[in-house]
């Protein structure tokens, strides 16, 4: 490798040689655009001097920054930097900037991690910069980043580049995307007097200029009190400046957008720029990376600006799916497409409105923002399950780019009525109205028919297999979904019986406390029964690691040993993100149920026992129709009768709301054991190096390698980009194709000014106890009485609840999974708050008021890890 290049040497793949920002200064050279003069010194330089560097261990980054300050700058790399030096002029100021191995990347940029020193002057000057470039490598904050970025120490490098100053009369950052408002080929420019370094730095109010389509749609100045600026002879200094008016033209403006506009179309990525204004007026370009944080966009579905509205999200599944839970996904949407008459042709190609990106589902709901019935019915289906998805939305039913289009009704109700003819709507409706027997025992033989459909013969091949798992993920859909118009009546009953009696909906949750029929519910019960009847010691002495370990070998005590496998014979179908077919059930990996029998085993209060609080809410969910009913019934006491079977009916129905997710979640978890079948075919073949690899195949790579190949390659690539995924910290709710997320997040505060969260109410009661920020429940130590605050809920979360003295959650409405469940519990709740996982602390005392909708910090409270 040669130790120094011009950049007129470098181009975008020479990342490993030059490091990331080299090599996009080198790919800028070569596209013609403006780019100062510079030479590179090598990664080969630095692994020079960091030969026998431990890259683990206690004090990294104090070790290795010592090492790299200390050693010796070899000879020939000595005579190379000032050989390089010299090149670019007579003691001619550079700028000596850092160029990792792991920087501007597609996935990180790592800005700002390693240091660039300004305005250096004279070799011995520049030698000594370099030997601080390649220190500032194992900054405490570059390690910190790698570590989460999930980038091994050992694998990084350090190239530097020495770059012509620009004598900068006005210069900053350059946007070609919005990264707040995520709107692409919006260019927003920060811009302050003298060096970049006082806008990147943050240490002044840059003006602000945003240009659209050739038009600059915002001027906003800033006080730019300070100025970074050259000093004769090396080094900066900071400066007073006046600060008044705009420090560019229009004309300025223009010419910075369009060199924007091409470093975009030269990446064909939205680019994060820096840029400099000379004294002449020439702009040159110091920096440019991609912009990591926008979320990436689905293919578009059809012409103008679509909306996307997402699966995951709504399911409280904020990582990412694997490839074979995605194409799992796509063919259940196919059956549900196909009940209203828009199947596809082939259904492994998924539904007209699925969509993915960023390895997670969406659905493109354009069609129904911009029609009438569309939005009626989608608006209330999100303002029951999603509050914050449901104002979202109404803020787009607004937008005149997405005005309703009228056209006939004929085709909405030749679907719809396809839809309830596959249903027997009306049929199951009436039953429902009249016989609960009857309805339940209905409801009873479409699990049954689910079950039925559900065998594969263990002779069966793996051709067979996957013939078997396209044939029940594409019929699955059809047949759950029959169980909603039972659903869908207890809660109309709901409604009914809220308009009768003059009581409001968000005051009759009592209602729904302890109602039957909820898989999740009794799943939570049979969870605490099982831990009344099992040995306590070892669950009260050994790791969740031990335990689990233990199990697996059969040497739990007999009861636990015996009680623990017939439970997860039950229900060990589900586990943690279980909407992805990819990831373990709780059978496979036993230790969040483990984790939670360990957490039931330290209630010591009777009267908090799950069980009892169940018991406890279904008496007075019977007070609560009794005295709704009697409300109902003043002066009409016809009234009273039809409120009282209405609530009973509800209660009936309601907890079935469960189900149809139950059996989804079961036949999910019945195709990932045969699709097991099918990659330790593919292993012994040596298409994959183990089974659990055939999660990273779609169904057509699988049967195509049924006869032999190598998909390992094509494995470990899809692995990698999962793993980059589940880093991502963002995940929007509703997308549109232009890039925009339209959810503003604004930080809410209480009126009397306590600083309350706020959010929607979800179950009555207020608490108030110490908060337990927990992000991933597998594992989660939850104390009783602990306020649970969360991003969102699964079924996988529910244990969790047992010990619950409240629930917050980021996500979520009404009707949500988790607002369902911790009514049904009798613990207040309150979801759709804004940020609660960053926002409380654990350990920190909290009350949360679920009849109002707040989350209060409580003052003097303390904080603990």
């Amino acid at each position: 490798m040669t130790m120094v290049l011009d950049l007129t040497e470098i181009h975008a793949a020479m990342t490993a040689e030059v490091g990331g920002k080299a090599a996009n200064l080198g790919e800028l050279t070569k596209a013609g655009l403006p780019v100062t003069p510079a030479r590179v010194l090598t990664t080969q330089a630095y692994r020079q001097v960091a030969q026998g560097l431990e890259t683990s261990g206690e004090g990294l980054a104090e070790r290795a920054r010592r090492h790299l300050l200390d050693a010796p700058v070899p000879p020939d790399v000595r005579e190379a930097v000032i050989a390089a030096y010299a090149s670019l002029g007579d003691d001619v100021p550079v700028a000596v900037r850092s160029s990792a191995t792991a920087e501007d990347l597609p996935f990180a940029s790592f800005a700002g991690q390693q240091d660039t020193f300004l305005n250096v002057v004279g070799a011995q000057a520049v030698v000594e910069a370099v030997r601080r470039c390649w220190a500032s490598l194992w900054t405490d904050r570059a390690v910190a980043y790698r570590e989460a970025a999930g980038i091994d120490h050992a694998s990084v490098s350090l190239a530097v580049v020495l770059q012509v100053m620009v004598d900068a009369r006005v210069a900053g950052v350059m946007f070609t995307a919005n990264a707040v408002t995520g709107r692409r080929r919006e260019i927003v420019i920060d811009a302050s007097p003298g060096l970049g370094e006082a806008v990147v730095s943050g240490a002044v109010n840059p003006d602000r200029f945003v240009v659209s389509d050739g038009k600059i749609l915002e001027r906003r100045a800033g006080d730019k009190k300070v100025a970074v600026r050259p000093l004769p002879g090396g080094g900066t200094e900071r400066v007073e400046t006046a600060g008044d008016g705009l420090c560019l033209t229009d004309g300025q403006v223009h010419e910075l957008a369009a060199l924007g506009a091409r470093v975009e179309r030269h990446y064909d990525a939205p680019q994060d720029t820096e840029w400099a204004l000379d004294r002449d007026g020439r702009v040159w370009l110091t920096q440019a990376r991609p912009i990591t944080t926008l979320y990436p966009l689905p293919e578009p579905k059809g012409p103008g600006l679509r909306v996307y509205f997402s699966v995951n999200v709504v399911q409280g599944v904020m990582g990412p799916i694997t490839p074979m839970g995605i194409a799992a996904f796509r063919l259940v949407s196919a059956g549900g497409a196909g009940l209203f008459g828009h199947g596809p042709a082939d259904p492994r190609d998924g539904a007209p409105f699925f969509a993915v990106s960023g390895e997670r589902l969406w659905f493109d709901i354009t069609t129904a923002v911009r029609s009438r019935p569309g939005r009626a019915l989608f608006g209330r289906l999100v303002t029951l399950g999603e509050t914050r998805t449901a104002t979202v939305m109404q803020r787009l039913f607004q937008d005149p780019r997405l005005a309703r289009v009228t056209t006939s009704r004929r085709g909405f109700l030749r679907g719809a009525g396809r839809f309830a003819g596959h249903l027997r709507l009306p049929a199951r409706v009436l039953t429902a109205l009249v016989s609960p027997r009857r309805a339940l025992a209905s409801v009873a033989r479409i699990g049954a028919d689910v079950d039925r459909r559900l065998r594969v013969p263990g002779s069966a091949t793996p051709a067979q297999r996957l013939d078997h798992a396209e044939r029940v993920l594409a019929g699955t859909f059809p047949r759950i979904i029959s169980i909603m118009p039972t659903v869908i009546t207890g809660y109309a009953l709901f409604a009914l019986a809220s308009r009768l009696s003059g009581v409001p909906v968000n005051e009759m949750g009592d209602v729904l406390r302890g109602v039957p029929h909820n898989p999740t519910t009794e799943m939570d019960l049979a969870l605490w029964e099982l831990s009344t009847r099992i040995e306590p010691e070892p669950f009260r002495e050994l790791s969740v690691a031990e335990l689990a370990r233990r199990y697996r070998e059969g040497r739990l005590p007999p009861a636990a040993q015996r009680e623990i496998a017939a439970f997860l014979d039950a229900y060990g179908h589900r586990g943690v993100a279980e909407i992805d077919l990819g990831v373990p059930r709780w059978s496979e990996e036993p230790e969040h149920i483990l984790g939670a029998l360990a957490n039931y085993l330290r209630m010591k209060d009777d009267d908090l026992a799950p069980s009892a609080l169940f018991a406890r809410g279904a008496q007075e969910a019977r007070s609560a129709v009794v005295r709704i009913s009697a409300r109902a019934g003043r002066g009409r006491p016809w009234r009273a009768a039809v409120v009282r079977y209405a609530l009973r009916r509800t209660r009936t129905y309601a907890g079935l709301r469960e189900l149809p997710k139950f059996h989804l979640v079961k036949t999910l978890a019945a195709v990932r054991r045969s699709l097991l079948v099918v990659g330790a075919h593919l292993a012994d073949l040596g298409v994959v190096d183990a089974p659990g690899d055939v999660f990273f195949l779609d169904l057509r790579e699988a049967r195509a390698s049924l006869g032999g190949g190598d998909l390992r390659t094509l494995v470990a690539a899809r692995r990698e980009t999962y793993e980059r995924e589940r880093r991502r910290r963002h995940v929007p709710r509703v997308l549109l194709s232009d890039g925009t997320e339209p959810e503003a997040v604004p930080s809410a505060a209480a009126p009397d000014g306590n600083g309350a969260l706020t959010g929607t109410a979800a179950s009555p009661g207020t608490v108030t106890g110490p908060a337990r920020v927990v992000l991933d429940p597998v594992g989660a130590h939850l104390e009783p009485g602990e306020i649970l605050v969360c991003p969102s809920t699964d079924p996988g979360w529910t244990p969790l609840f047992l010990t619950a003295g409240g629930l917050v959650m980021e996500m979520g409405g009404a009707m949500s999974h988790g607002a369902v469940v911790a009514r049904e519990y009798g613990i207040p709740a309150v979801v759709g708050v804004t940020d609660a996982t960053h926002r409380v602390t654990t350990g920190e005392r909290i009350t949360v008021n679920g009849a109002a909708g707040t989350v209060v910090h409580e003052a003097g409270s303390t904080t603990s890890a």
